[in-house]
């Protein structure tokens, strides 16, 4: 069944909404295993689920760190779980040239962090008329993303998601602040919060980022006391092996029980 994303759109402003899966496609097997549990959380909670996975991690701390299996083969995998399930999905892309092949299969177009500012990676995005979620920068106020919004809607897409993802507190550490999301509020779009890449420690474990898991339940209960619409939670079943932001990953046996504490 094909999913349309001005419906689906229609619905993020109006009830929760939930972006969950692994940080980096590491198997079709990890895909199968989350989309499962994720179709029977959709199920049993009646909430909308949005299945994310990153085909590349262009941005790991260091040369050698696993990346992902590409933008082909990649978006392959992604398709398989898109049709098996009817789960919509949600991937990164990280060049403008990525954003015309990635439309064909993705729903949602993720704009990471540190490129939100790039114009013709935003355009592209915007021209696929798939939603375009913009990822807040680390060093950007709330305020300051009226300008990646502009860019997409200038390009003839109003479908903008934004996030939220805590900005740079000295070397190594985040911290959210929770203001963003009603600064963020007054451009008229729904507002995520990413609840694990909020707890990261970036590059603070030796060549790869660290984070506090265990946070991630906060981060994301503060949220919806400030007016959150989405919530983004990277989950995996062994965080611990996970070849990509393991340490901020949650347990996917822990997801069900955080959606249905947000969704109350």
């Amino acid at each position: 069944m094909a999913i349309n994303t001005m419906d689906l759109y229609k619905k993020f402003q109006t009830e929760p909404f939930f972006i969950a899966g692994p940080c980096v496609i590491e198997s079709p097997e990890l895909l199968d295993t989350v989309a499962r549990r994720l179709v029977e959380i959709r199920e049993n909670l009646g909430v909308e689920v949005i299945f994310k996975a990153s085909f590349d991690k262009a941005n790991r701390t260091s040369l050698g760190a696993f990346r992902g299996p590409g933008l082909e083969k990649g978006l392959e995998m992604i398709k398989v779980i898109k049709d098996k399930y009817n789960l919509p999905v949600t991937t990164d892309i990280h060049e403008p040239h990525q954003a015309t092949v990635a439309g064909e299969v993705i729903d949602i177009l993720q704009i990471p962090a540190f490129l939100c500012r790039q114009t013709d990676l935003l355009v592209e995005a915007a021209k696929t008329g798939r939603i375009v979620n913009i990822k807040k920068a680390q060093f950007l106020s709330g305020e300051d993303m009226q300008f990646p919004v502009e860019k997409v809607r200038g390009s003839g897409n109003d479908k903008v998601v934004l996030t939220e993802r805590g900005n740079m507190f000295g070397y190594n550490n985040l911290v959210v602040d929770f203001r963003n999301i009603r600064d963020m509020k007054a451009f008229d779009v729904p507002i995520v919060m990413d609840c694990t890449h909020a707890v990261q420690r970036p590059g603070g474990a030796g060549g790869k980022t660290g984070g506090n898991r265990e946070f991630v339940p906060y981060m994301a209960m503060a949220a919806k006391a400030w007016g959150a619409d989405g919530y983004f939670i990277e989950t995996h079943p062994n965080p611990d092996i996970a070849k990509s932001d393991g340490p901020n990953m949650l347990q996917i046996d822990e997801l069900e029980g955080l959606i249905a504490k947000l969704k109350a």
